[in-house]
């Protein structure tokens, strides 16, 4: 019998510009994941308390419920401050863990001055429901919905 097809359909990439220096726009993105990152998008059976994601290589990036209970997002695989973060997603196109899963996030901090940063971001996928996971994170209220979040946070800081 034959395993499921992988499928690699195109990266859902998204822009914003942040009105922060690409340090702290590193920094709230990353090591202040907890502080913007909504409540509302966690997979973990409790209501998550917190987002976290460990500043470095093999660090996990995870949510914590408010039993004490711990959900493993990924681990991060890249850890270059200011510039660049690449985290692994075992998340499927249901929003439940799946260890099959062949995904990462890339989120790029490129300084356009002194106090405004672009940040690119990166979604690659290949699994087995590949284009169920593109859709879920290509639509509003996914990456894009989440990076101007993430923005308004890293501007009020």
């Amino acid at each position: 019998m034959n395993a499921p097809m992988k499928i690699t359909p195109a990266p859902v990439r998204k822009t914003i510009v942040v009105n922060a220096p690409q340090p702290r726009a590193f920094e709230v993105f990353t090591t202040r994941f907890g502080h913007w990152w909504p409540k509302s998008h966690h997979i973990g059976p409790a209501e998550m308390a917190e987002a976290v994601i460990e500043p470095r290589i093999g660090g996990r990036w995870y949510e914590k419920g408010v039993d004490g209970s711990e959900c493993e997002w990924g681990k991060v695989l890249a850890w270059e401050p200011p510039s660049r973060v690449l985290l692994s997603w075992r998340i499927n196109g249901q929003f439940k863990l799946d260890d099959n899963m062949d995904s990462a996030v890339e989120v790029r901090f490129i300084a356009e001055d002194s106090n405004t940063t672009c940040v690119e971001l990166e979604h690659r996928i290949t699994a087995v429901d590949g284009e169920a996971l593109r859709a879920a994170v290509d639509a509003p209220q996914g990456w894009s919905g989440l990076l101007a979040v993430y923005a308004e946070a890293a501007q009020a800081e």
